[in-house]
Order: structure tokens, then sequence, then C-alpha cells
């Protein structure tokens, strides 16, 4: 038995502490707040062969599919005009990354998902293999200047990103816009 871990007044553990309760309103108005209507919020994910950054590092557990991807809703997928496996671009405030798009109805529209532990392109990072697969991290687009106010940490969940599909090779050498008039003088 734990109880002796236990070291409340009443012996029990406390689920909803007084002092979450009282921070509740704050955060509900918080909820509120309307957001961009091209704005999704991102949250992380984990995959059960690559819980942790150093699974990346075992070929047997990296070996198969990509699984650093983007996952969308098909409700939001269509309504961006992206396609289950393209290239896009998710971006903030901080910066931006590219990776592919994965369409699933296992996410809410609204919400994207970005698996935890990626990028391992880093130098010096003498991870291998994971290299050779090194996929992008979520850290490079999360402020980490902007933190819960009543524990402190830094938000990772529910950041607002921007969507898009990632320019071409051809539009990254010639330009969108002359890409744009190519197409349109076909």
């Amino acid at each position: 038995m734990l109880c002796h871990r236990i070291f409340t007044r009443d012996g029990k553990v406390d689920l909803a502490p007084q002092r979450f309760l009282n921070d509740l309103p704050r955060l509900q108005e918080e909820l509120q707040l309307e957001r961009d209507s091209e704005q999704l919020l991102m949250i992380g994910r984990r995959h059960i062969r690559c819980n942790n950054s150093w699974m990346h590092n075992s070929q047997r557990l990296v070996k198969g599919k990509n699984r650093c991807n983007l996952m969308v809703s098909p409700q939001d997928a269509q309504r961006l005009g992206l396609v289950d496996g393209q290239t896009v671009t998710v971006s903030t405030n901080i910066g931006q990354i590219d990776l592919p798009l994965w369409v699933s109805s296992d996410i809410m529209p609204g919400v994207v998902s970005m698996p935890h532990g990626w990028g391992h392109d880093r130098e010096g990072s003498e991870l291998g293999i994971a290299a050779q697969k090194a996929g992008v991290s979520m850290n490079d687009i999360t402020d980490n200047q902007v933190v819960d106010a009543l524990t402190g940490m830094a938000i990772i969940n529910g950041v607002p990103v921007e969507v898009r599909a990632a320019a071409t090779d051809r539009e990254q050498a010639f330009g969108v816009e002359a890409v744009q008039a190519r197409v349109v003088a076909v």
C-alpha cells in the first residue's frame, strides 16, 4: 500500500487543489477568446515506436513509413486545399517548418498534431541512424517565452499555427510569381 507515502493532512490525494480551481475562470476566459479562423491549434503526439528521441536511433524502430508528419482532419485539409502526403509549411510567430501531411479522421477539426522528439539534423547530435530520418522539431516553432500563468510551464500544446502547402522546388528556384505567370500563360 502507498498510504504511508501520501503526505496530505487527510491522507488522500487531492485531485482538484483549490489553487487550480481558483484559476478555472481565467482559463475558461482564455479558451473563449476567438482566434484567427485560418489558425489551427497544434498539439504533440507520441508513437509507440518513437516515444522518445533516443528511440529514433534504432534502425528496428524507425524503419518503415515516416512518422514525423502533421496530422490534420479531412475537414481542415479540404478547407485549406491540402491532400494527404503533400509537404506543408507549419508556421508561428517564431518560425516555420516543412513536413509531410497526414489526413486522418482520428483528429478533430481545428487541431493538428505533430510528434515529439524529432529534428535530428542538429550539429553534434551524434545520432547516425536518427540523422538519416531527421524529421523536424516542433520546438523550432514553439515560443518558449509563452508560459502558463498558474504553473509557469512553457505552453507546448494548443499552440496557434498556420498550415499551408509548402513551396515547391520550382517556386523556390524561380519565385512564386514566375510559376504563377507560367501557369496562366499555358
